[in-house]
């Protein structure tokens, strides 16, 4: 499929960039409140404007702060979507009319390499007008008046685009969403300050999402391509999502973080596989296996990772304990895979990424109908199904209805009454012999609706 051209939006904070962005990409991926900053990380999404594809570049409000500071750390983010896009859009907020710092944002923009469109945001009505007239000022020519909350102005949007943007689209060797070709979409998630942020950045070799020591940094779920070079040289896609940290529901009361919880919880449900980062330093806790058993309720496929291997104490009896907490906390799924890492170093970074495609081929396996059933006859011989009240079980075949994650159903009489001990028999019968692995198994039991089966 081709590359697509990249358009980035910028501006101070609040003045309706996130709202442009969800209205381009035909829903709402970015998180939107009427307090300022909300954005901190770039997100990027796949946009549409009759008939104008393009890829575009969700930034944080553009502040003056120490390059330190964490609005400091969200202004080189901008600038680096800025560096990297065809073309950006230069928001402002008419009703508000230019501020100090639009001017100062304009005197770098007149710098840059970058193609710049200004657009005058909120300019429905005439309450806008006094603003528009202002931003002639600062260099760029007519602004395009829009208001992206209502949609108006969107055709004036394509026109100043088009001239940016039209033929800019390359090919590119993407494959289909499906298939071992395809990018792995790989969600990492964790309580906050796990480093989730950080084990993307070294993955990147860039410091492409925004870190730090305060907590929950990360606001909105991002999602970035990656190509991961494995030890014999091939060179695999992946679409890395990050996530923000995900607290104990009775902790989390501000409106904004539980809109990133969902957010995160909603990455979760377009994964292939999540990682469940854990801190090294605080060991497995409540809040981490009540993650885990949302990852494996929504049928993802899941993987932990911890972190900060480099600085754990006693580090073995730390592993083992983990593991066995991991086997008594979640009892749908054993031997789900574990893999120490460390962010700051990138250790253990090619472990993880190898795993994490072999359990999306697990997760993916489709078995053949005579495999299938050779496994059922064996294991309803090593064990057959009890006989409550002395009427018998009968199970008479298995078919596999589903990949992602692998489902199958078994069809029998009085199917109904089979207690949920031999269901697990023979799930753990399944991902043992199948080599499904601790991936989910999803399995329905289904009588036949005829009513002469009931002879039985």
């Amino acid at each position: 499929m081709p590359k697509l051209p990249v358009v980035a939006i910028i501006g101070r904070p609040n003045v309706g960039k996130s709202t442009l962005f969800n209205r381009l990409v035909g829903k709402k991926l970015a998180l939107v409140d009427d307090r300022p900053g909300v954005t901190r990380d770039r997100r990027e999404g796949d946009a549409h404007l009759l008939g104008l594809d393009f890829r575009i570049v969700d930034t944080a409000g553009y502040e003056d702060h120490d390059a330190q500071s964490l609005p400091g750390r969200m202004r080189q983010q901008t600038e680096a979507a800025v560096a990297q896009a065809d073309v950006a859009l230069f928001m402002i907020d008419s009703r508000a009319g230019i501020v100090p710092l639009d001017e100062e944002i304009a005197r770098w923009l007149r710098g840059a390499r970058t193609p710049i469109l200004l657009v005058a945001n909120k300019a429905e009505g005439r309450a806008g007008e006094q603003g528009i007239l202002e931003s002639l000022a600062l260099g760029f020519g007519d602004p395009v008046q829009l208001s992206a909350e209502h949609g108006e102005g969107i055709g004036d949007l394509f026109e100043a685009l088009l001239p940016h943007i039209e033929g800019k689209a390359t090919d590119d060797d993407a494959d289909d969403d499906e298939g071992e070709d395809a990018p792995l979409k790989l969600a990492i998630v964790g309580r906050p300050n796990a480093g989730k942020s950080t084990l993307v950045n070294k993955m990147l070799c860039e410091d492409r999402m925004i870190t730090g020591p305060e907590a929950g940094i990360t606001r909105d779920s991002i999602a970035i391509d990656w190509e991961w070079t494995a030890a014999d040289g091939t060179v695999r896609p992946v679409r890395i999502i990050d996530t923000a940290g995900m607290r104990k529901r009775a902790k989390v009361q501000d409106k904004l973080e539980k809109l990133s919880v969902a957010d995160a919880l909603h990455a979760v449900d377009f994964a292939e596989v999540v990682v469940l980062l854990l801190d090294a330093t605080l060991g497995l806790e409540a809040q981490d296996l009540r993650i885990a058993d949302k990852v494996l309720s929504e049928g993802r496929a899941l993987i932990i990772a911890i972190n900060k291997w480099d600085i754990a104490e006693n580090a073995s009896s730390l592993f083992n304990g983990i593991k066995r907490a991991l086997e008594d906390g979640l009892s749908q799924v054993k031997g789900v895979t574990v893999i120490t890492v460390s962010a700051a170093t990138g250790k253990g970074i090619d472990q993880l990424i190898q795993a994490a495609f072999e359990t999306r081929e697990a997760w993916s396996r489709r078995v053949g109908t005579g495999e299938l059933n050779r496994w059922f006859e064996r294991a309803i011989e090593a064990n057959p199904p009890p006989a409550p009240g002395g009427k018998r079980i009968k199970m008479r075949y298995v078919t596999q209805v589903k990949t992602r994650p692998p489902s199958f159903v078994i069809f029998g009489t009085r199917v109904d009454q089979l207690p949920a001990s031999y269901e697990r028999y023979l799930v753990n019968s399944m991902r043992r012999d199948l080599n499904f692995g601790a991936v989910p198994v999803r399995l329905t039991l289904r009588a036949p609706s005829n009513p002469f089966d009931r002879r039985e």
